[in-house]
């Protein structure tokens, strides 16, 4: 029986194109919120990005999630009203300075997006005890991530855009969607086509935050312990590739 589940590794090894097209896709990435056009995404890619959110990992392979496709003008509305209300308050935690900055940001695609996707997490779908959640209890709600990246990356590779929204107050899915409270929205996604993608993640563009050196956030053996004499030789490589991401998107812009 454990013969009948064994792959040879020749089968499975990704030729130099296959593991370039990941790269592709990881770096070329986006957070789209401002350039989504009104085209259908059709049927058959919808159900193959879904495919490979649900082909995550998952702790003790409960598969916690489910997936709510909203299409409706008016259930899509209500989410943004919500927003537009938690916006609001968001902005007031700024400082003055940062708050002009942090209004004058697109934040959300609710409204243009043909699809909006709320990915949940029920924590009750494998029963009380799961096998890889007996002490670390929210590793069902981590798997749920995994699932939200899963299908982001699908997505880029087919030509989606993706953005998600996470500025709204929780129990605002609840009584919009009808999740049950013992229910955990994960995120909320708008989904479509779009006119372009970004080079770089907007809020770089924007200057509100820089991409911070893989060196300063690699440690070993100890909590901020960042270099010891065995390990020098991958600091360095990590200095070196640092223009790594770049190979791919210099020549896949878009």
């Amino acid at each position: 029986m454990e013969i009948e589940n064994q792959v040879p590794v020749q089968d499975v090894t990704f030729t130099q194109s296959d593991i370039d097209g990941l790269y592709k896709t990881i770096f070329n990435r986006r957070d789209v919120r401002s350039q989504f056009k009104p085209d259908p995404i059709p049927d058959d890619v919808l159900a193959r990005i879904l495919q490979a959110a649900h082909h995550a990992p998952s702790v003790g392979f409960m598969q916690p999630w489910n997936f709510l496709v909203i299409k409706s003008p008016d259930v899509k509305q209500q989410i943004h009203d919500a927003f537009t209300e938690a916006n609001e308050e968001a902005a007031k935690m700024f400082d003055q300075e940062k708050q002009k900055s942090y209004r004058s940001l697109k934040l959300e695609g609710i409204l243009e997006a043909p699809i909006n996707l709320c990915i949940t997490c029920d924590r009750s779908k494998a029963g009380p005890v799961v096998l890889g959640r007996t002490h670390i209890k929210t590793m069902d709600l981590y798997s749920s991530v995994c699932a939200v990246q899963n299908l982001w990356l699908a997505a880029r590779a087919e030509g989606v855009g993706v953005g998600w929204m996470s500025i709204i107050k929780e129990e605002a899915f609840h009584s919009i969607l009808g999740i049950p409270e013992e229910v955990v929205p994960i995120a909320y996604l708008c989904m479509g086509y779009v006119s372009h993608f970004n080079k770089k993640p907007e809020l770089e563009t924007a200057k509100w935050r820089e991409r911070l050196p893989l060196s300063e956030q690699v440690f070993f053996d100890q909590w901020q312990q960042t270099k010891t004499g065995e390990q020098e030789g991958l600091i360095a490589e990590l200095d070196l590739n640092a223009d790594f991401p770049q190979k791919f998107t210099n020549l896949y812009p878009g």
